[in-house]
């Protein structure tokens, strides 16, 4: 019997964290574990739950020393211990702990640290190293997704809100059932697309103007679709006439607003005018079942639903339970982001991608918004087509009366309400 069971494999009733503090109880190495002669007597922390100052003798001398309570990684919390800062190396968990401390301290306009902390104060403590455990699986789950040049940090300082519940985060469309998304059927024979095109390369065979300059900045008024070549193209992946398709170059943030507008995204670094930012992403979703769910969400307070109206109002994209990182993007009277109609593998002028594009130079630290009631001046007869409108409350046309919802963006020209 013993040598059919050679194949055979049984999960391991305990976790990784738990071996390895089993290795180290044990004073066994383990190489897979991470655990080595060097560092067999290391222990990692997990996060800070306390801290008190007390005089202590050293010699014949006192002097005051500052000690924390340590939760062990690998140990229930009955064995946590204090240790002198002397035996902690955990700079980062130090630094976030004392940044924690700090608004808590503020809180109850303290401006002095105690010797010993209050029972409450350690509460929010411990709450607020949990928090920040979950945000980092989070942020390390979301960067895992995408191959995204840009990485996407998380942070709330301001209450204890954890990941979103119910929301599936997602790098492309998720097609909803009864709609298909047709691939191109051709490309362009192009060796040079900007500067030597064939026919006029992917936008001029659709009797479209060259959407980007050679670093990438969009050059089209909005309004104007933007044709991107694709997979069946001869041009390479460094083309000039692919951006919107590789992605997310920019570092961002999903961080906790202050002023009660939930979770918003910022830049983590400048980002030059009119070059691409990111993608609004969900579920493809038919009007019908757009104002079906656009009742439920009224109950709500928001949704998610944007119009792909380029050319009919077909088709809607709903990134409540499933989207990327737009899912975050706040609403602004005066935005930093313009939307685009893109194409690329898909041809359906029902079915656009919608990409944002910065209206200006944002800074680093700078939050990104753009209008949920973005309107393009109709120039020409093409800008007509669109009119990118970011349904909160029901959808255009619906007979239901939409709420009026006060706008938070607190920019000068403010229209105070969202619709």
């Amino acid at each position: 019997m013993a040598e059919n069971l050679k194949g055979c494999k049984v999960a391991c009733l305990a976790t990784l964290n738990e071996l390895e503090s089993i290795c180290r109880d044990e004073g066994a190495v383990c190489r897979e574990l991470g655990v080595t002669k060097n560092n067999l007597c290391n222990y990692e922390v997990e996060y800070l739950c306390n801290y008190k100052r007390t005089i202590v003798k050293v010699g014949k001398r006192e002097e005051v020393q500052e000690f924390y309570l340590v939760k062990w990684k690998g140990y229930p919390e009955s064995m946590n211990t204090w240790e002198p800062r002397k035996n902690l190396r955990c700079t980062d968990l130090l630094s976030c702990f004392w940044e924690d401390m700090m608004i808590e301290l503020l809180k109850l306009r303290k401006r002095n640290v105690p010797k010993k902390l209050d029972a409450s104060v350690v509460s929010q403590l411990i709450q607020r190293a949990k928090l920040r455990q979950k945000l980092k699986q989070w942020e390390t789950h979301l960067n895992s997704l995408g191959a995204n040049k840009g990485f996407i940090y998380v942070e709330n300082l301001v209450d204890l809100e954890g990941p979103p519940k119910n929301f599936t985060y997602i790098n492309d469309y998720k097609v909803g059932e009864g709609i298909s998304l047709n691939e191109v059927a051709v490309g362009c024979e192009c060796t040079d697309c900007l500067n030597n095109p064939v026919e006029g390369c992917c936008a001029g065979a659709s009797q479209h103007k060259f959407a980007y300059n050679d670093s990438g900045q969009v050059r089209i008024r909005p309004g104007l679709p933007i044709y991107e070549c694709n997979k069946r193209c001869s041009c390479g992946p460094e083309c000039p006439n692919r951006v919107v398709q590789k992605g997310i170059q920019y570092s961002l943030c999903i961080f906790r607003t202050d002023n009660g507008r939930g979770w918003g995204v910022r830049a983590m670094e400048r980002i030059r005018k009119n070059t691409f930012v990111m993608e609004y992403v969900g579920e493809i979703i038919t009007t019908e079942e757009a104002e079906r769910r656009g009742h439920i969400y009224d109950k709500e307070g928001a949704t998610y639903l944007f119009d792909l109206d380029y050319v009919d109002d077909e088709y809607t994209v709903d990134a409540a339970h499933y989207g990327n990182i737009s899912h975050f993007v706040n609403h602004s009277c005066d935005p930093n982001l313009q939307v685009y109609n893109v194409f690329i593998e898909n041809l359906d002028e029902r079915l656009p991608r919608i990409a944002f594009f910065a209206t200006r130079s944002i800074k680093s630290g700078e939050e990104l918004t753009f209008d949920y009631q973005m309107q393009i001046d109709p120039v020409d007869a093409e800008s007509t087509k669109m009119d990118s409108n970011f349904c909160l409350m029901g959808l255009p046309g619906s007979p239901k009366k939409r709420m009026r919802i006060e706008c938070k963006c607190g920019v000068a020209t403010c229209r105070k309400y969202l619709f």
